[in-house]
């Protein structure tokens, strides 16, 4: 570790196995006491052993024999075993998801893999994925996702269902000294952009747009230069590494920079249509529709919840 007696935000989410966006939401609550060292927020250990006990604290005190519905339920906790639940995918809502799975039906074991877009769809395909988030735009249709899901999950029976969406654009320096206000603005002289890893949702929305702009990746500056998460990519930009980078607004929310929305992207859910994944479905549908569910993301902000629940596209 960098410091005996102090964590950042990464090396937390490392330990915890969590996203670091889920990191800064605890710290947001209050619920993980952190304090700023220059650009850096750091936690002390003996706080982060505190949150543990608390957290442990929190699951003992669970009902030894929750009240269940599910015949699949009951079948499990008698056996004691369950269906684990791979979720594939990076935003925040992802984590809250496998919570509401954890708490409705112990038959599934919700798993997280931080995981791109596009690589959580190859995933699904190798059967390595149960529940995969993508945020896939198509330059052709003017789209999000469906095409990407039709061509990957090709000959299988799938449902495409949404869970929000939320504003994608560009981060740039305090007051954009740069002056970028469109793609085109990355070819110019001096502009250095920082650009998300292969697969993403994201890295996907780049090379979509420079496609339908006429952009070669060999004349943006520093367009090799890749970073795993929407925070990081703005935190590149917070230090003046990078002039642009691209991702979500709630990032920018998070570090010192400002943002310019592009788009209004679909992150949306895909599930296989299996038998064993009936009741999965069904549950799914359940929370996503559920006020309790919605009340959770909103309370976050940046989110659009108005067709959260809704299915996009199923094959039969």
């Amino acid at each position: 570790m960098s410091n005996e007696n102090s964590y950042t935000t990464e090396e937390i989410a490392k330990l915890l196995r969590i996203s670091k966006l889920t990191v800064y939401d605890l710290i947001k609550k209050g619920e993980l006491p952190a304090y700023r060292v220059g650009r850096q927020m750091r936690v002390d250990a003996s706080d982060l052993e505190a949150y543990k006990t608390r957290a442990k604290g929190e699951y003992r005190q669970a009902p030894i024999a929750p009240v269940v519905t599910n015949p699949l339920a009951v079948q499990a906790a008698q056996k004691g075993t369950a269906r684990n639940i791979i979720i594939s995918g990076q935003d925040v809502s992802l984590d809250m998801l496998a919570s509401h799975l954890k708490q409705k039906d112990n038959s599934f074991r919700p798993l997280r893999s931080y995981v791109g877009s596009l690589n959580s769809l190859i995933a699904m395909y190798n059967g390595e994925a149960d529940i995969v988030s993508t945020h896939l735009y198509d330059g052709e249709t003017d789209s999000y996702n469906i095409p990407y899901v039709r061509r990957i999950l090709s000959g299988h029976r799938f449902m495409i269902v949404n869970l929000l969406a939320r504003r994608a654009g560009f981060y740039v320096q305090s007051q954009n000294p740069k002056q970028i206000h469109s793609w085109s603005d990355l070819t110019k002289p001096g502009v250095r952009m920082v650009n998300r890893e292969k697969g993403s949702g994201a890295r996907t929305l780049v090379e979509e747009q420079f496609r339908l702009h006429g952009i070669e990746g060999k004349d943006v500056l520093g367009f090799e230069r890749e970073e795993a998460s929407h925070l990081a990519v703005a935190g590149v930009v917070a230090r003046k590494e990078a002039d642009v980078g691209i991702g979500i607004e709630k990032a920018a929310n998070l570090v010192a920079v400002d943002f310019l929305p592009l788009v209004r992207e679909s992150y949306d859910l895909v599930v296989m249509k299996k038998q064993e994944n009936e009741s999965l479905i069904q549950l799914i549908l359940e929370i996503l529709q559920s006020a309790s569910f919605q009340k959770e993301l909103d309370a976050i902000g940046g989110y659009d919840l108005r067709n959260t629940g809704q299915i996009l596209y199923e094959t039969w």
